[in-house]
C-alpha cells in the first residue's frame, strides 16, 4: 500500500510540472516572434542597400551570378534587386572622361629634346569588353597614350612637330583607338596641348625669327621704294609733255614753303628762264672753247638758282 502512494504520489507531481511548462511556452513563443519582427523591421532599410541598385541615366550595370555573366549582359537606367551573396554589379559611367598625359620628354628625329604635354577624351563603348577584358580600363589608357606619344612623336622633326599639330593629333588618335577598340573605349579627341623647347633653342628660334623679319622689311620697302620711282617716272613724263603742270607743281612747291614756320625763305627760279643763256653759252663753246671757258660763268642744265631772303630781311643770292 505504501509503495502504490508513493509511485501515486511521484505522477502527480510530475503532471503538475508538465502542466506548468505548457503554460508558460506560448509567452516564451510571443517574446521571440515579437522579437524577430521588429529585428525584421530595423534591418530591412539596411538590407535593401545590398539588395536594392540604383543605376542612373548615364550609368550602364554589369551584373554577374556566381561569377558568370547574367542573361542579358547590361542592365539599363533605373532600380535594380539583386540577390545577396549570389549576385555581383559593377557600374560602368557612359560619359566622356578626360585625363592629361604627364610631361614626356621626346627626342625627336632631328636630334632635339623636346617636353610634351597633351590631354585625351575618350568614353565607354562597349560595358561589358571594359569590365571583362581590362582590369582598369581609365589607367590603362593613360598609359598607352604616353607610350604612343613618345613613338609617334620620335619619329617627326622639330619643323613637323610645330606645324603639323592637327594631323599628330589625328594620328594619335587613331593609333589610340584601334588599341582600345578590345577594351570598350572610343577615343574621342587627342590635343597636344604645350611644346617646351630648350632655353637655347627659343633664342636661336627667336634671333632667326627676327632676321626673317628683317629681311622681310628691306623687300618691302625696296619694293615700295621701286614703286614710287615708277610713279615718279610716270609724273616727270607728264610734267614734261604738258609744260603748264610743271608751273602747277612749281606753285605748289611755293605753298608748300611759304606754309612752314621757318625764318628763311627759299624762292626758286625756273629753268626756263637761263634756256636761252644756256643755248648762248653751249654755241660759244663751239665757235670759241678758250674764251668761252675763261670769260663766261657756266651754267648747265641741273643749275638751279635761288634767291634767299635771310631772317633780316637782305635779299641774297644762291646757286
Amino acid at each position: 500500500m505504501t509503495l502504490i502512494q508513493v509511485e501515486s504520489n511521484d505522477r502527480t507531481i510530475g503532471y503538475h510540472h508538465n502542466e506548468s511548462q505548457v503554460k508558460d511556452r506560448p509567452f516564451v513563443s510571443f517574446v521571440l516572434l515579437s522579437l524577430s519582427i521588429f529585428l525584421i523591421i530595423a534591418l530591412l532599410p539596411l538590407s535593401l542597400l545590398f539588395v536594392v541598385e540604383i543605376i542612373k541615366e548615364y550609368e550602364r550595370a554589369v551584373v554577374f551570378r556566381l561569377g558568370r555573366l547574367k542573361k542579358g549582359g547590361v542592365e539599363g537606367p533605373g532600380v535594380h534587386v539583386l540577390i545577396p551573396c549570389i549576385d555581383t554589379l559593377s557600374k560602368v559611367d557612359l560619359r566622356t572622361i578626360t585625363f592629361d598625359v604627364p610631361p614626356q620628354e621626346i627626342l625627336t628625329s632631328d636630334s632635339v629634346t623636346v617636353s610634351v604635354d597633351a590631354v585625351v577624351y575618350f568614353r565607354i563603348c562597349n560595358p561589358i569588353f571594359a569590365v571583362t577584358n581590362v582590369q582598369d580600363y581609365r589607367r590603362s589608357t593613360q598609359l598607352l597614350a604616353a607610350t604612343t606619344l613618345r613613338n609617334v612623336l620620335g619619329g617627326k622633326s622639330l619643323s613637323q612637330l610645330l606645324s603639323e599639330l592637327d594631323t599628330i593629333s589625328q594620328i594619335l588618335k587613331s593609333n589610340l583607338d584601334t588599341t582600345t577598340e578590345s577594351w570598350g573605349v572610343k577615343v574621342e579627341r587627342v590635343e597636344i596641348k604645350d611644346i617646351r623647347l630648350p632655353t637655347q633653342l627659343q633664342r636661336a628660334m627667336a634671333a632667326e625669327a627676327e632676321a626673317m623679319r628683317e629681311a622681310r622689311a628691306k623687300v618691302i620697302a625696296s619694293e615700295g621704294e621701286q614703286k614710287a620711282s615708277r610713279a615718279l617716272r610716270a609724273a616727270s613724263e607728264i610734267m614734261v609733255e604738258s609744260p603748264a603742270a610743271l608751273q602747277l607743281r612749281y606753285l605748289q612747291t611755293l605753298n608748300t614753303i611759304a606754309a612752314e614756320k621757318t625764318s628763311t625763305i627759299i624762292y626758286p627760279i625756273p629753268i626756263d628762264m637761263f634756256s636761252a643763256y644756256i643755248d648762248f653759252q653751249e654755241k660759244d663753246k663751239v665757235t670759241n672753247p678758250k674764251a668761252s671757258s675763261s670769260t663766261l660763268p657756266t651754267l648747265s642744265s641741273s643749275t638751279v638758282a635761288t634767291t634767299v631772303i635771310a631772317s633780316d630781311g637782305e635779299p641774297s643770292s644762291s646757286s
